[in-house]
């Protein structure tokens, strides 16, 4: 898939996975911070001292890269360090390690990279998505917010009113999602030196399900968002530029429009709250930091995508039930498939096509009758997350305590 995606990225102009993968070896990367997460990952399966080790090599290397980019001009970015930790440790893994420890440290070092590698494919897709899909359907998506009341314009003015730091806090928390998961799942392996084996179930794996099934509903159903369509950064493609002060006009017909080959057409579901979703979720088997923690992280990323004007209300409505649903079966992957968990997905993924089937064919009719279907798209989500909550504590034994050293998370 990664060498098709890179043909594809080829194809349009562009370099692909491999190539910006290979790239960041020497180059500077695009993200130092999901470099160290990446590397905090993979030190899940080492000793404390190995971890100290790996840590200050990663840092000792960025540092002495610092004079050549100075000299050079370049900016002052990092990762590099973490990066050749992480392919340090899997030469290792080859040539000094054997059996158990050999399969260990490989799936500490591939858990590591499949966090880098997915960040990378990913962008590969939005690329594509804005290169294939000429036309959006932001006018149904924005008319049928209308039964939600156009959240993204309430919180658009909000978020301004917060000025600078708000801002920054914002977009620092919706650049740095990944950042927050790999908190949660370190906790969640902290035992795994220890006890030598992974969970079966943990936030990393969710997490990567999500980001590869995503970009596959962005192109069934291309949106941009109201900060493209109705504001300022549509630029002449903007079908005005009402965003965050106007709400947009009740469309009586909307219809696709043509958009510029720039912008992804990432947000029907949106990813960035399918994963503060399941980053809330795993946490509430953590600390109480980190439970406070998770819902921070929920609730600051959607303050951000709805305030920076990334995604529509309905999309934060199916976001939540794509994460749930999917959740729902990782989980049960993990424990073993039965009816209940047949039921349950089979039940989130109903209320999610149902979802973007009205949003696609009958906006107006939402749009019409808010006080009826403002609510009933609440409940639909609502009710996805009660039969997650209900089915998942069905299937926790009785008197079992709250945390375990190795325990699957609610994650």
């Amino acid at each position: 898939m990664i060498a098709a995606l890179e043909v594809a990225a080829r194809h349009y102009g562009a370099p692909g996975p491999i190539t910006t993968q290979a790239r960041e070896v020497i180059l500077t990367p695009k993200s130092g911070p999901l470099l160290y997460a990446c590397l905090a990952l993979m030190m899940v399966v080492l000793t404390w001292r190995q971890r100290f080790v790996a840590a200050g090599v990663a840092i000792g290397i960025d540092l002495a890269y610092l004079p050549v980019r100075w000299a050079f001009d370049a900016k002052i970015y990092f990762g590099n360090g973490a990066l050749w930790v992480l392919l340090a440790y899997a030469v290792i893994a080859v040539t000094r390690r054997t059996g158990r420890e050999r399969v260990l440290l490989l799936k500490g070092v591939g858990l590591g990279l499949l966090l880098w590698v997915g960040r990378k494919t990913g962008d590969t897709w939005l690329l594509i998505t804005s290169k294939t899909r000429h036309t959006v359907l932001d006018p149904y998506v924005a008319t049928a917010d209308h039964a939600l009341g156009n959240p993204s314009w309430l919180v658009g003015r909000v978020v301004e009113a917060t000025g600078p730091i708000g801002t920054s806090v914002l977009d620092w928390v919706y650049a740095q999602l990944a950042l927050g998961a790999v908190v949660i799942a370190v906790y969640q392996l902290r035992n795994v030196a220890v006890e030598r084996r992974f969970p079966s179930h943990h936030l990393v794996r969710t997490f990567l399900v999500i980001g590869l099934l995503g970009p596959a509903i962005y192109m069934i159903f291309p949106v941009v968002g109201p900060i493209f369509t109705y504001g300022a950064d549509g630029g002449h493609w903007a079908l005005a530029n009402l965003w965050p002060d106007t709400p947009p006009p009740l469309l009586n017909a909307p219809h696709p429009i043509p958009h510029d080959e720039i912008t992804p057409r990432n947000c029907m579901p949106s990813l960035h709250t399918a994963w503060a979703t399941v980053i809330f979720i795993h946490s509430r088997n953590c600390p109480r930091v980190l439970r406070l923690l998770g819902t921070l992280w929920l609730i600051t990323t959607l303050g951000a995508t709805l305030g920076f004007g990334y995604h529509y209300g309905v999309d934060i409505v199916a976001g939540v039930v794509f994460a749930v649903t999917i959740e729902a079966a990782m989980r049960w992957l993990a424990r073993g498939w039965d009816r209940q968990a047949t039921q349950m997905v089979t039940y989130g993924t109903t209320v999610f096509v149902a979802l973007l089937v009205s949003y696609r064919y009958l906006p107006t009719t939402l749009a019409a009758y808010p006080w009826v279907f403002g609510p009933l798209l609440i409940l639909a989500m609502a009710s996805v997350v009660h039969l997650y909550i209900r089915a998942t504590k069905r299937c926790e034994p009785r008197g079992a305590p709250t945390q375990q050293p190795a325990a699957v998370a609610t994650g």
